[in-house]
């Protein structure tokens, strides 16, 4: 009797032990693909923030929705639990601390430098929110091995500014670097290309066909679409807010998914006027062009600012139809959302409201 004992107390271990490892494979899996899901939504906090410091906005983030007032921010988080975790926190306005800081062209610079920052953090504790219910599986065997891969892991501040400055990079690379080689190249194979005119239209085109062909790429990874599904819920609950609706799910999911004041909207305004810039300029070398193209897009994006607000209280204007092919890249950018998506976003906008009562805030809606 005892050898069979041993022989099932030896297959109960090692299925426990295969079983275990099976689920600590899975969960490894689970971690690394929201890491894969973070670094990408990073790449895309640009095109998902709509940064303004009078005015409701928000950005959709992993599995929620972030969504700011002009002092205060709070954040709603769908747990894969089904539990929604909400943050909020005090938000200091740039132009309150320095009058200059509120400057036409200025402004628009400093309240989206601001905007990226609050967009990394809120990314930052989605993703950790996200993580904190995965670590605790991994130490379900009891064993001291186990427990040591159980510690809890998160995205780090040092992480985030890593990506960060990845990011920062990479939009250098892929926007500025890549489509002036490839016009530079076409010059060399046609004299044409060489024209003032002619060859910054064709480099601006490049930059526009490799920013769309980036954001539809990415939007066919089913992980970015919900993504894009919590930024139409973002979009919708601002648009009922700014009517005066109520923000329930049922009013909510009455208003569209484009909104002007959007960060999709903000790039593509920022390359169309850059092509139009950049034609001004009478240089030829490649990094003379180059540098031209990095030290002028603080300008050309505090402009760019400037017209999306404009835009955004005179929605008949010409500066209008300048924003419209930002509206159009909306149809991928932001995706049809379901009631618990809009749930999360209401949630956001009632903690970023509700701070901003206790700081006895006055908005200004457009």
């Amino acid at each position: 009797m005892g050898q069979p004992v041993v022989h099932l107390y030896y297959l109960c271990y090692s299925e426990g032990w295969s079983l275990g490892c099976a689920k600590r494979h899975r969960i490894g899996m689970q971690k690394w693909r929201l890491i894969l899901r973070f670094l990408a939504a990073v790449q895309l906090v640009p095109a998902l923030e709509s940064g303004e410091e009078t005015l409701v906005g928000g950005q959709a983030v992993l599995e929620g929705v972030m969504m700011r007032s002009p002092h205060a921010w709070g954040i709603a988080v769908r747990k894969p639990s089904g539990e929604i975790a909400r943050h909020s926190e005090p938000l200091e306005r740039p132009s309150d601390r320095h009058k200059w800081m509120g400057w036409p062209v200025v402004r628009g610079l400093i309240t989206l430098g601001h905007a990226m920052t609050l967009g990394f953090r809120a990314l930052k504790f989605s993703a950790n929110a996200a993580l904190e219910e995965l670590s605790p599986g991994d130490r379900d065997t009891g064993n001291s091995a186990t427990k040591e891969q159980g510690k809890k892991f998160e995205i780090t501040g040092w992480m985030a500014a890593v990506n960060m400055a990845f990011s920062i990079a990479f939009f250098i690379f892929m926007y500025k670097y890549l489509p002036l080689l490839a016009t530079t190249e076409l010059k060399r194979m046609n004299p044409v290309f060489g024209q003032q005119f002619v060859f910054n239209l064709v480099d601006g085109l490049i930059r526009i066909a490799m920013f769309l062909l980036f954001v539809w790429g990415v939007s066919l990874w089913k992980d970015i679409r919900r993504v894009y599904e919590y930024h139409g819920a973002e979009h919708k609950t601002v648009f009922a807010f700014e009517n005066g609706d109520r923000l329930d799910t049922a009013a909510v999911q009455k208003y569209s998914t484009y909104h002007p004041r959007c960060g999709t909207s903000f790039l593509m305004t920022v390359m169309i006027i850059s092509m139009f810039v950049y034609m001004t300029i009478p240089v030829e070398t490649f990094w003379a062009r180059f540098a031209i193209r990095i030290a002028l897009l603080p300008v050309i994006a505090g402009v760019s600012y400037e017209i999306i607000r404009f835009a955004a209280k005179h929605r008949g204007s010409l500066f209008a139809l300048m924003t419209a092919p930002g509206l159009w890249l909306q149809r991928i950018t932001t995706q049809p959302p379901d009631d618990r998506e809009v749930e999360c976003a209401i949630v956001a906008l009632d903690e970023a409201m509700a701070l901003e009562k206790q700081r006895g805030g006055e908005l200004v809606i457009a």
